[in-house]
């Protein structure tokens, strides 16, 4: 079984040559900076064998840190990057989105004060044809707007829609998970859009392997089947809550619910498949 995390984020630090984006000041997850070679080593620990980079907020919109670890490590990284909506210049990007070595895609957030009002204000309106029309997987965190994301799925049925962390929001926690579970499930009726069963542990307030979570998630993987359903760990917030390793085991060890099939498909070959990554040994 080939174990790929669906997103961790990397960055550097806080440099007048490389500065933060503004109001970002204490925004990083980690004390330190999280280096692409310190990933690796924790990878190794853990037994994840690669992992999809997602730059991070708090450097903007800028790709290059993850994209050069994709080309430097090929074999274990790759990138769903970001991009600037109100940028015209954005829109010409597209065509060769994934001609760039390590993109696979793209990684939207609309969940801040100065990018939520953008799914609905009609300044991604331009972005979800664009992504169709050339073949671009697009990861979606917007956890108050998931009847608008069912509305764009059904709008683009050829566009491939991966929403982030189950749909939940930071208030998702304990005994709302199951609501919240609820809402992303209502999803599962289009079949482009899939669902990152991802950063799991830090909507529960109960120690490892987090049990008061094990209903919700069957719930949605129930409802897109293990095909459709992407482990992943946003690692430097679980990091808090769970080490690396069990961020795995809390899948592979804890759930009896899951057969070896399921495993399979939802630790990394249904997200291998889902991207279109053909992971080549360096």
């Amino acid at each position: 079984m080939q174990i790929i995390d669906s997103q961790v984020h990397i960055w550097a630090e806080n440099t007048p040559a490389r500065p933060w984006a503004p109001n970002m000041e204490g925004r990083a997850h980690l004390d330190e900076p999280l280096s692409a070679e310190k990933l690796l080593g924790m990878m190794k620990e853990a037994g994840v064998d690669a992992a999809i980079l997602v730059p991070p907020s708090l450097e903007g919109d800028r790709n290059d840190l993850a994209l050069a670890a994709a080309r430097r490590f090929s074999d274990r990284f790759a990138v769903m990057g970001r991009i600037d909506l109100a940028k015209p210049q954005s829109r010409a990007t597209l065509a060769s989105w994934r001609e760039q070595p390590g993109m696979l895609g793209l990684r939207l957030t609309f969940h801040r004060p100065d990018t939520r009002p953008q799914l609905t204000d009609g300044t991604a309106d331009w972005l979800w044809g664009a992504a169709e029309k050339h073949a671009i997987p697009v990861m979606v965190h917007a956890p108050e707007h998931l009847p608008k994301l069912a509305e764009i799925a059904e709008r683009h049925p050829d566009l491939t829609l991966i929403v982030d962390h189950m749909g939940f929001a930071r208030a998702t926690m304990d005994a709302n998970a199951p609501a919240g579970a609820a809402r992303v499930a209502a999803l599962a009726r289009w079949p482009n859009v899939f669902v990152k069963v991802s950063a799991l542990p830090c909507f529960s307030s109960e120690p490892y392997p987090f049990r008061n979570l094990n209903e919700p998630l069957r719930r949605v993987i129930e409802a897109f089947g293990p095909r459709r359903c992407f482990w992943g760990t946003d690692l430097s917030r679980t990091l808090e809550h769970c080490s690396y390793r069990q961020g795995v085991t809390h899948f592979t060890e804890e759930l009896d619910f899951l057969s070896a099939d399921d495993l399979d498909w939802i630790m990394g070959r249904g997200l291998r498949a889902c991207l279109r990554w053909n992971i080549e040994k360096q």
